[in-house]
């Protein structure tokens, strides 16, 4: 029988697949279709300081592969999730991922050192959301901003920290090597693609924000090739995702170096979608005749 488990940071996962911060909730509704221990973790709703309703709608915008969203992070305060969300999570059997956002460094700080004493497992930086900006410029795009940060985050978290990286840079592996300087114990990658949905009858954008992030199938080619190249830039590990909908998808991103894999949009399409994948990547194991998953990571062999 194939293993599934594998160690990032030191955190042990029993099987590689995760469910992707703003497309899982905090697992509940999940939870009452199928018992979420079967995953090997959960990267919850993006957190702020304080509560946030989001943006208006219309925020969601569907395309003939995935979807394009404007939510805001709309999240009930990082306080709230640690009363109320956290204790029923750590009830369950898998690794709890903060997902944290900020519109300064010290926004990102506080709530590193408000997650410290919890007994949340790791620390996601959301650095790379179009609604995560500084200056009006994201967070995620140059890397000296992405060096700063981090290495502010990095000061104060007790957690190991993972950088989620925005595939709208001018260079990826830059951008992960600033991270990994900075201290970042881990990257995630890829976060949305930022596009837009026009409605040509009333000749206006569809989203009420014009732009929104891009996610789902048709982002799987960009954020393949963008893993691969963030995890042969740094020696620390690599989460990747992107337009993941099956067990050969998962094995793809492993082949090209993640250690992990998150998904999100297919679970809106499919909410069954995580544990048929947790499934089909132990079957694709089986009939490649590999026994321990981690066997697969970063094998592609490039022509």
């Amino acid at each position: 029988m194939p293993k599934l488990g594998v160690e990032i940071c030191g955190v042990k996962f029993k099987n590689p697949v995760i469910a992707a911060s703003g497309t899982f909730g905090f697992g509940r509704e999940f939870d009452a279709l199928y018992d979420i221990s079967v995953l090997g973790g959960i990267s919850v709703k993006g957190l702020t300081l304080q509560k946030r309703l989001g943006n208006p709608p219309p925020r969601i915008a569907e395309t003939k592969s995935g979807i394009l969203n404007s939510v805001g992070l709309q999240n009930p305060g990082v306080d709230a999730f640690i009363n109320e969300d956290l204790p029923w999570l750590k009830q369950k059997d898998l690794v709890v991922i903060a997902n944290i956002a900020g519109s300064t460094v010290e926004d990102y700080v506080k709530m590193a050192e408000k997650l410290a004493p919890t007994a949340v497992d790791m620390l996601e930086m959301n650095i790379s959301c179009p609604n995560v900006k500084e200056s009006g410029v994201a967070f995620g795009v140059k890397p000296e901003k992405i060096f700063e940060v981090t290495k502010a985050v990095c000061g104060a978290a007790r957690q190991p920290v993972i950088v989620k990286l925005s595939p709208n840079a001018a260079d990826i592996a830059e951008n992960a090597r600033a991270a990994e300087e900075a201290g970042a114990q881990a990257l995630s990658l890829i976060n949305t693609l930022t596009g837009m949905v026009v409605d040509v009858y009333r000749k206006r954008p569809v989203l009420f924000n014009n732009f929104g992030g891009m996610s789902g199938a048709a982002v799987r080619p960009i954020a393949l090739r963008m893993v691969y190249q963030a995890a042969h830039a740094v020696k620390i590990p690599v989460i990747g995702m992107g337009g993941i909908t099956s067990g050969e998808d998962a094995a793809a991103f492993m082949l090209c170096g993640a250690r992990a894999v998150m998904v999100g949009t297919q679970n809106f399409s499919d909410p069954m979608a995580m544990p048929k994948i947790v499934s089909e990547l132990h079957r694709y194991l089986e009939k490649t005749g590999v026994v321990d998953v981690n066997d697969i990571v970063d094998a592609l062999v490039m022509n």
